[in-house]
């Protein structure tokens, strides 16, 4: 759900304006977390263990120079980490962000530490000790994170390092998000209430689940002023300027942090996130989940794990081709055009397992098809005939893991009859996918089972991470041995 925070505006102070000196009642609380020098320590510490565990095999080696190497390399760290944001609030984000900003921030120290190391030969490390150092620290990093989570979820739940937030406005999107905050615990926010204006009869009833006291916009703007009250969210539509811009203006007078959540669920998101054309906001509906960073770890991955995985199947696939070439006439591999990243075409490759190698129009296969081989029947159903696909994705034209690409014929068929089938084209298409890995693999004699397809399609892109990609390998393991729809 897209968030965004309100900037709030400084007021216009003229000459003859005397301020009123008069006490009053706003509660200044400082918002210092105890977790950033943790997690400072943390890093400082997995740096200088990470040290003499580079050189376990020479521990006469671990002289001052090195004790000097790690003194530069977490003052480096620190200096990197204001720049890359790595000691900003987390509260609320997936975990494996904080842990790939953390191993991008360790990255640049040592890309730092090597460009220092070639200037000055004290600070010179063996290519075999650096890569360990880096290896180490960078796992000692991820695991330190993750236990600091895991902590702070005991915490949270027990009422410790929590924070109270607020919701202005009685509507859907305002049940959705107090549920969302309410079924993720280690976030530590509990709700202290709806705010709204508008008479009880207006209003929609609260659910049950959801259900907490009711108060008016000058109730909540006192407990802000107060500190009871630390975040607030304003669910008004997005048509409801004026009186969001009230509200923005009467909590101006409190320091708790506000933020507008805007009701995009009326559109059909597909990846969402905020961009700035000549200084002014936008949000993306539409988006390719594939930037920037995040962009270069899944292209890194599929190049590194499908060069390894080509190498382990070389020989059985040459066997394959073999096998291929000696039980039918025809091809070893089958090459059909499907649409790639963006709508454009693709040349996907396969070893062919049909008596026919036709390009365009063919007929989906079905259960017991009379064009599949002996050899291809057992190739469909192990999804051997997959294995050249690899070629694809070091190519760079398909991914380990998205979308299944479907025949052309099918794309433009299809496209006509479910609303948004294009979007699942806003990534690369995979060797395997969410859908695959959740029954949806194999033929689809019905409009009901592409659609089903093509709503985890849109799921995998909205909610993309390594994470997740790494999940779907390993179930696909499991579903190529069930051999579920595989025909």
């Amino acid at each position: 759900m897209p968030v965004f925070r309100a900037v709030r505006g400084s007021p216009v102070l003229n000459r003859s304006f005397v301020p009123d000196m008069s006490p009053t009642r706003t509660t200044i609380h400082a918002q210092r977390s105890w977790l950033v020098p943790v997690h400072r320590f943390c890093d400082a510490a997995a740096i200088s263990i990470g040290i003499p565990l580079a050189a376990w095999s020479k521990p006469h080696e671990l002289d001052h120079r090195l004790v000097a190497l790690a003194a530069v390399a977490i003052v480096l760290h620190f200096l990197i980490a204001e720049v890359t944001g790595l000691y900003r609030s987390w509260r609320g984000t997936a975990t494996d962000q904080e842990i790939l900003s953390a191993l991008g921030t360790w990255l640049l120290v040592l890309i730092a530490l090597i460009a220092l190391a070639s200037a000055d030969n004290y600070f010179d490390l063996p290519v075999s000790e650096a890569i360990r150092w880096g290896a180490t620290t960078a796992l000692i990093m991820a695991v330190g994170r993750i236990t600091l989570r895991l902590i702070l979820r005991v915490l949270r739940m027990r009422g410790i390092n929590t924070r109270r937030f607020a919701i202005v406005g009685v509507n859907e999107l305002a049940f959705q998000l107090a549920r969302n905050i309410q079924h993720a615990p280690e976030l530590g926010m509990h709700l202290s209430g709806f705010y709204d204006d508008r008479q009880t009869s207006r209003l929609p009833q609260i659910p049950d689940d959801v259900g907490v006291n009711l108060g008016d916009i000058d109730q909540l703007v006192e407990e802000c002023r107060r500190g009871e009250t630390q975040i607030v969210y304003i669910t008004f539509p997005m048509r409801a300027e004026e009186r969001i811009k009230k509200v923005l203006e009467q909590l101006s007078d409190s320091t708790a942090s506000v933020y507008v959540v805007p009701d995009f669920f009326v559109f059909q998101l597909l990846h969402s996130r905020w961009t700035q054309i000549g200084g002014l906001p936008a949000v993306s509906v539409f988006e390719n989940p594939f930037y920037g960073v995040d962009g270069l770890v899944k292209r890194a991955v599929d190049f590194a794990l499908a060069s390894c995985i080509l190498l382990a199947v070389s020989i059985p696939m040459l066997l394959i081709a073999i096998g291929i070439k000696l039980t039918s006439p025809g091809p070893v591999f089958f090459r059909q055009k499907r649409y790639g990243l963006g709508g454009q075409q693709i040349n996907v490759w396969k070893f062919r397992s049909m008596t026919v190698c036709e390009n365009t129009d063919v007929a989906q296969a079905t259960r017991n098809d009379p064009r599949v081989t002996r050899l291809g029947a057992f190739l469909r159903r192990t999804s051997l005939d997959e294995l050249p696909q690899l070629f694809n994705v070091i190519g760079g034209s398909m991914s380990l893991v998205g979308p299944r690409p479907h025949a052309n014929q099918h794309n433009e068929g299809y496209r006509k009859l479910i609303h948004g089938y294009m979007l699942r084209h806003k990534v690369k298409p995979g060797i395997t996918g969410l859908a695959q890995v959740n029954g949806w693999r194999g033929e689809t004699d019905t409009l009901e089972k592409m659609q089903k397809r093509i709503e985890f399609d849109h799921q995998y892109i909205r909610e993309w991470s390594p994470w997740l990609d790494v999940k779907i390998l390993f179930k696909t393991i499991f579903t190529v041995l069930s051999k579920q729809n595989a025909y």
